[in-house]
C-alpha cells in the first residue's frame, strides 16, 4: 500500500513538473503563442519595407512622382504658380 501511495504521489510530482515546471507545457504553449505573434509582426514590417524600396526607387527614377510628393507632403509649389487660401468660417 505505502509503495503504491508513493508510486502515484511520484507520479502526480512528474506531471505537475511537466505542465507547470520550468520548460514545461505552460511555458511551451505561451513560447509557441509568442514566437506566432513575433511572426506576423515580422511579416508586416517585410511588408512596410518592400513599400519604402519602392518608394525610394520612385523617387531616385520618377521626376513626376518626386513633384507629386514635394507638392502633397511638402507643400511646395512651381514657380509662377499663385496659391489661394479660403477662411471657413
Amino acid at each position: 500500500m505505502k509503495i503504491g501511495r508513493f508510486f502515484v504521489a511520484g507520479f502526480l510530482s512528474m506531471v505537475l513538473l511537466i505542465i507547470f515546471g520550468d520548460r514545461g507545457l505552460v511555458d511551451y504553449l505561451e513560447i509557441k503563442e509568442k514566437s506566432a505573434r513575433l511572426k506576423a509582426e515580422n511579416s508586416l514590417i517585410a511588408y512596410e519595407n518592400e513599400r519604402l524600396r519602392e518608394r525610394i526607387v520612385l523617387l531616385g527614377d520618377n521626376r513626376e512622382y518626386l513633384e507629386m510628393v514635394a507638392r502633397k507632403e511638402l507643400g511646395m509649389i512651381r514657380e509662377g504658380e499663385i496659391v489661394y487660401r479660403f477662411r471657413e468660417h
